[in-house]
């Protein structure tokens, strides 16, 4: 505002912008309200918090005219008011110094040991500025027993210190830095006995033990407080300078001070697919992501589902969701059934496949109440087209079951002869062998001699080369053998070999079953522990001029 009568702000004033006048009440120019006053002093004003007139501190309101309780009081004590000898301020100055409140408060939080105040010394390069009313009061001690007992103080609880700026670290390019010199030495001896005692469960060498020593240290030494927990994104860091993260992950989690904050591969798969959809066509698809992951347990409730039906379903629907948005769709709200018609394929798997992917997310959303209605509801995509079995070559399966390799020919004696899944050879444990037997599944199978011969090879093998693991799985290889976790299926797949894979040479056997029992679908259920539809698509190929028993001849049956 400017001055009563004039119809200009002084921002406004004709040649102007002109500077206002202080104010008449505390002769300061900040913020010119009206008649001489400013916005702080002016009764019709609506102020917020500012600081003190005297020590500047934040938090002073207009009840106590803009002074802190602090300084009020200082006021009321000390009323002489004069030039400070050591900021040069004109303020109400006491004790025996004759300095203003200020400076005496700067000098008490540097003082020394011996508790004297150098006034002159502690205000001489500048002063700490606080909040307004933090001190303790007379009031707010804490009261003493009436029986003169110490009253011992609370427990303070653990708690965080929040980074202020995330600043992204690579080893790799400075080096280590000797960070293992800044570990906590009480935490890095603890963390020691841990990776000792796990070492000893699991059979790591030598190197494994070292490295696993020293990669603890460095990221102790990464930490910017001496407790709490650690991050696994921080352990991950050690591979750019080739030290181990597994064991340190492994040794931190049995200290149970790890703290997972890596996203999951999965996250960052369907992350990159649904990028370049429309922002609420991705926030509708990450709900339905979230349910698919993590299940419901609210109405409607729903269970989680497996990683590999997500990315299944996922990667059938995205065509058809990245053609609606190149025609403008921005949401799923706006499909209708037409859409929905229009863009499957007429026939066939990818009919099919695109519609079970389409209707796994409208449904769920239409569940959750996104969206008002299912587009996809009764609409036909038909059924997957099943694929007929065919026998594999024989000469591979041969090679397979006569190579020199104990570990491969002791799998591809499994699947070939009693027709086991590469989900069975991963889980299939040491105890799950014994007396000529397999316990797979709930199924008792008797092992034939060839597959028994083989066995005992790739155990007498496995014996030599990794006498002290702990792993209890049948199958291992070089990594897995310090762990106690089961291989990966691309192993099983790597080690059959690039001429067949374990589901063609279980398909192999299960087929040349069917023909040598003439379709007997109980037989094929007792022995590959196949369900009746299943075993319908063996048995329909019994009429094939291509597959008779004659035709048919593999090891796996003779």
């Amino acid at each position: 505002m400017a001055m009563t009568g004039v119809a200009f702000c002084f921002g406004c004033w004709p040649d102007g912008p002109v500077v206002p006048p202080p104010c008449v009440r505390c002769g300061s120019r900040r913020e010119y309200y009206t008649s001489g006053v400013c916005a702080r002093c002016h009764p019709s004003a609506c102020p917020t918090v500012d600081s003190c007139l005297d020590c500047h501190a934040w938090g002073a309101t207009r009840t106590h005219k803009w002074l802190c309780h602090g300084c009020l009081t200082w006021r009321r004590n000390n009323p002489v008011v004069g030039p400070c000898p050591y900021c040069a301020r004109t303020l109400h100055l006491g004790g025996d110094r004759s300095a203003c409140r200020l400076c005496y408060k700067q000098a008490s939080m540097v003082r020394g040991t011996d508790g004297t105040l150098d006034l002159e010394g502690a205000n001489r390069h500048g002063q700490q500025l606080f909040l307004a009313d933090m001190f303790l009061r007379r009031g707010l001690r804490r009261p003493q027993p009436p029986d003169g007992d110490e009253v011992l103080p609370p427990p303070v609880e653990p708690h965080e210190q929040l980074t202020l700026l995330t600043v992204p670290r690579d080893l790799a390019a400075h080096g280590r830095r000797a960070l293992h010199q800044r570990a906590d030495p009480r935490r890095a001896a603890e963390l020691d006995q841990h990776a000792r005692d796990l070492a000893a469960e699991l059979g790591w060498s030598t190197r494994q033990v070292k490295d696993t020593y020293y990669g603890l240290r460095i990221v102790l030494g990464l930490q910017d407080a001496t407790a709490g927990p650690i991050k696994a994104s921080d352990v991950n860091l050690l591979a750019d300078i080739d030290l181990p993260v597994w064991t340190v992950l492994a040794v931190l989690s049995r200290a149970d001070i790890l703290e997972e904050d890596r996203t999951p591969a999965l996250d960052i798969w369907f992350a990159s697919q649904t990028a370049g959809l429309p922002a609420p066509m991705a926030e509708e698809l990450g709900i339905w992501f979230g349910v698919m992951k993590h299940g419901s347990p609210t109405p409607p409730r729903r269970r989680p589902r497996a990683e590999i039906t997500i990315n299944v379903h996922t990667r059938w629907a995205l065509p058809t969701l990245r053609t609606w948005a190149a025609a403008g769709h921005t949401s799923l709200r706006e499909i209708t059934r037409e859409h929905v018609l229009d863009a499957l394929p007429a026939s066939g798997n990818p009919r099919s496949t695109a519609g079970q992917g389409l209707k796994s997310i409208f449904r769920l959303l239409k569940a959750r109440g996104v969206l008002f209605i299912d587009p996809t509801s009764r609409v036909k995509t038909g059924d997957h087209q099943k694929r007929e079995p065919l026998p594999a070559d024989v000469a591979a399966i041969r090679r397979g079951l006569n190579s020199p390799n104990p570990t491969r020919a002791a799998v591809v004696a499994l699947v070939a002869f009693h027709g086991l899944r590469p989900g069975h050879l991963l889980r299939l444990k040491l105890t799950d062998v014994r007396d000529g037997r397999a316990y797979v599944d709930g199924r008792t199978i008797v092992l034939a001699e060839p597959v028994r011969e083989r066995l005992a090879a790739y155990l007498n093998e496995r014996r030599r080369r990794w006498p002290n693991t702990a792993n209890p799985h049948l199958f291992i290889h070089h990594l897995s053998a310090t762990r106690t976790e089961p291989v990966g299926r691309r192993w099983i797949y790597r080690i059959v070999g690039p001429e067949l894979s374990p589901s063609a040479i279980r398909e192999d056997r299960i087929l040349n079953e069917t023909h040598a029992t003439g379709g007997d679908s109980r037989r094929l259920a007792d022995l590959f522990g196949l369900s009746i539809a299943a075993s319908g698509r063996y048995t329909a190929t019994l009429d094939h001029p291509d597959l008779t028993a004659d035709a048919q001849r593999s090891p796996s049956g003779s």
